[in-house]
């Protein structure tokens, strides 16, 4: 590749099919935002649709909004909403608590499934509450199940017939590195397990196909790549095959069949609904509904192609001008413009003095993040990031590293949010 220049990127900015995205969020001034596989950005429609909840809704229908509003119905609504977006169908996901609670409900159901296995099967690099929540409901049925972790690259061999359920995030957090989805749920199933996927890092960032890939069961957060706010309301999916025979323990009340009669005992619903637990958080639910509108106006395979663009800019960018500072690619370098995806929608670098580069550039305005030991991480969102975004961020990382900046004490002492 010959040397990129700003020009360069300035003509890729002007030819971008997706440039009018960026006018519908909110972004501050003078700051190129690479964090949102963390946090997404704010799209402009969601204060005015949070207020008008808050005022006309709340404000003036008081507890009728639960049916004029149909604040009831939205997370099944949305759900739908999401669907297609995970390659999921109508009836086949719930906008309802948090990726963590939502991933114990359906492991547990899992397990159930499969009675005479023992083993949660997932990789050393998981999420780390993913593997906590396993440990947590192992200790609650009592030890008689265990979690096995192996390397990322030995998932699909370490499936037995003791494995009941493979519990996995398709991309990984720290290296963005993609697993094969269809090829490790056909090795589960071939061994008769099942498959559990925690695609935080990936719905809203490049088309995701469960059912394509027969996927079993799958949960996902909404305030990365969907842009629904901190603490955005989560999401789960549960196969149309699985849902009468897939019992969640977290039975509340909004999970029963006939929820006002008030009856005793638990009967739970048909079909999705009785995943749901308990009343829904509208405010969330709104902000998630808001930002939905401009996702769904997106051409997925357009996000996709742009978001590779933007990577792979990236690390050339990178290690055309900071190749000599010791900054060391954890990421595929190959992303794939056609499934199986070998790297999400984000780029990892690795430096011994990486947490002070961050906090370095953060001072500049380039807003990345940092993971331990040494991970320097950016985002890429194709929907409000520009292609000089990527120029003006690497210029900022030369310029850090050539004034010894990050060395200042005042970037070295870690926050208690990295």
């Amino acid at each position: 590749m010959s040397r990129l220049t700003r020009a360069d990127l300035e003509r890729l900015d002007a030819g971008d099919p997706l440039a009018p995205f960026r006018d519908r969020f909110a972004l501050p001034e003078g700051v190129v935002y690479l964090d949102g596989n963390s946090l997404g950005a704010m799209p402009k429609g969601v204060p005015e649709r949070v207020h008008a909840m808050l005022t006309r809704e709340w404000g003036e229908h008081l507890i009728g909004g639960w049916l004029k509003d149909g604040w009831m119905a939205k997370p099944l609504e949305l759900g739908d909403r999401l669907a297609p977006l995970v390659g999921a169908g109508p009836g086949e996901v719930a906008v309802v608590d948090t990726t963590s609670i939502n991933l114990f409900k359906l492991l547990s159901a899992a397990l159930a499934m499969r009675p005479g296995r023992r083993v949660i099967l997932s990789n050393a690099e998981n999420f780390p509450t993913d593997l906590y929540m396993a440990q947590g409901l192992i200790a609650q049925l009592g030890g008689r199940h265990a979690l096995r972790v192996v390397p990322e690259d030995e998932v699909a061999r370490a499936i037995d017939d003791d494995t009941a359920v493979v519990m996995l995030t398709e991309t990984n957090f720290k290296t963005g590195a993609v697993f094969d989805m269809a090829d490790v749920t056909a090795a589960a199933h071939a061994a008769g397990a099942l498959t559990l996927w925690d695609l935080a890092h990936s719905a809203g960032a490049f088309p995701v196909d469960l059912n394509g890939c027969r996927a079993d069961f799958a949960v996902g957060c909404s305030y990365k790549y969907l842009n629904a706010g901190p603490g955005g309301p989560a999401w789960l999916f549960v196969a149309a095959r699985h849902q009468e025979v897939a019992h969640q323990p977290l039975t509340g009340w909004l999970g029963h069949a006939s929820p006002f009669d008030f009856a005793l005992e638990y009967r739970p619903a048909e079909g999705i609904r009785r995943q749901v637990c308990s009343s829904p958080g509208v405010l969330g639910l709104v902000a998630l509904e808001a930002a939905l509108d401009v996702t769904l106006d997106a051409d997925m395979t357009a996000v996709r192609r742009k978001s590779v663009a933007l990577g792979d800019l990236f690390i050339a960018l990178v290690e055309q001008e900071c190749g000599d500072a010791g900054a060391r690619l954890i990421s595929p370098r190959e992303a794939g413009l056609s499934p199986p995806w070998r790297r999400g929608s984000q780029v990892s670098f690795a430096h011994p003095d990486g947490y002070a580069i961050v906090q370095a550039l953060i001072a500049r305005g380039v807003v990345g993040d940092f993971r331990d030991p040494d991970v320097m991480r950016f985002g890429f969102a194709p929907l409000y990031q520009r292609y000089t975004d990527v120029w003006d961020a690497v210029a900022a990382m030369r310029a850090v590293l050539d004034s010894g900046e990050h060395r200042a004490e005042r970037y070295r002492v870690r926050a208690s949010v990295t």
